[in-house]
């Protein structure tokens, strides 16, 4: 076996996207070409489940930021990533475990919800006394808002969220931001874990399981449109619950993290508008990664040429904007991603 079918095989066994698998067999078959003086970086983004929205928009961000070897140059009309990354998305079970990776350096950077981003910069919930959360964790940009979806099977007949109680119900795997904040939701329409059945369930085991009459709602957070929903309500078999009322505003009011939400009508087949509740998606890295490198990445991102990539990707994609990449971030900004915005600044200024 040579080594390309080795690689070949070993990109077919993992969960990263196929053009990343082929960027990855590209990069190193040009390695062999290149001269001792180049360079190659890897360099791995925690994602989600592939029936989200996170790994769509982490592969589109790879596409944004990877600069194969050997490319044509942008002015060229060559990639406008970063001369000699190779990025790829990586499936994950999403926010908390991205950030545990990044901290861990299992992975090179990863998106994460706003509120467990800031829960875990304050050793709070999930990262309670967590000092290198604390002291590490860094954001690049606050990319798109990610609506709440609460996905109810139409044959259960729940009409409110209050209908709940004695369902069964996902809300998702530990480790993942969905399950902190269905758990916030639940909590403030007075819903304890012993109220309902819990069914353990990534999204793509609870299409599944909802399928096969063995689950009734889940909880899913995602920009929309969602796969996992999409697929669900094309075949007529489920709602979206909508979380509104003073229990709704309350969880505002103690989460600012929260915000009002509405999915349009017309997102999924046979669906109204709904109005529901929404975070943020951050785009995070170690405190540690080399400023140069963040720079040159947050720089790619942004680059005037990459914008059609954004724009046509993915729904979600047109949301990511220069202009919002610093909402809700604060002081967790990385120092490199802040030389890049402050020389963006001048140049307006200027």
């Amino acid at each position: 076996m040579t080594e390309k079918t080795r690689q070949e095989k070993g990109c077919r066994r993992r969960s990263v996207i196929g053009i990343f698998c082929l960027s990855f067999i590209l990069g190193m078959s040009a390695l062999t070409a290149l001269s001792p003086a180049q360079s190659v970086t890897f360099f791995r983004i925690g994602t989600g489940s592939t029936s989200g929205t996170y790994f769509p928009i982490g592969t589109l961000i790879g596409t944004t930021i990877t600069g194969p070897p050997g490319s044509r140059s942008c002015e060229d009309g060559g990639s406008c990533g970063v001369p000699g990354l190779i990025a790829a998305a990586q499936t994950t079970r999403g926010s908390v475990a991205n950030i545990k990776g990044v901290l861990s350096g299992n992975l090179e950077t990863g998106l994460a919800q706003s509120d467990i981003v800031h829960a875990a910069a304050k050793g709070q919930g999930v990262f309670k006394g967590n000092k290198q959360a604390q002291k590490d964790l860094r954001v690049i940009a606050n990319l798109y808002p990610e609506n709440v979806h609460l996905v109810v099977r139409k044959a259960a007949n729940i009409k409110t969220v209050a209908d709940l109680k004695g369902k069964r119900i996902s809300i998702d795997l530990s480790g993942s931001g969905t399950r902190e904040n269905a758990k916030a939701i639940l909590s403030a329409y007075k819903i304890g874990e012993k109220d309902y059945i819990p069914v353990t369930a990534n999204p793509d085991k609870s299409i599944r399981f909802l399928q096969e009459n063995k689950l009734d709602a889940f909880f899913f957070v995602a920009g929309y449109p969602a796969i996992a929903v999409a697929e669900l309500a094309s075949n007529g078999l489920v709602d979206l619950l909508p979380i509104t009322g003073k229990e709704a505003q309350d969880l505002i009011q103690a989460h600012p993290f929260f915000s009002t939400s509405n999915i349009p009508a017309g997102t999924y087949v046979g669906i109204g508008e709904v109005e529901t509740l929404a975070v943020s998606t951050q785009w995070i890295v170690s405190a540690k990664m080399d400023d140069d490198l963040v720079y040159a990445i947050t720089r790619a991102l942004w680059h005037p040429r990459n914008r059609v990539l954004l724009d046509g990707g993915h729904a979600k994609g047109r949301l990511i904007r220069l202009e919002t990449a610093l909402e809700g971030v604060g002081n967790l900004l990385h120092s490199g991603a802040r030389k890049f915005y402050m020389e963006i600044r001048s140049e307006e200024d200027g």
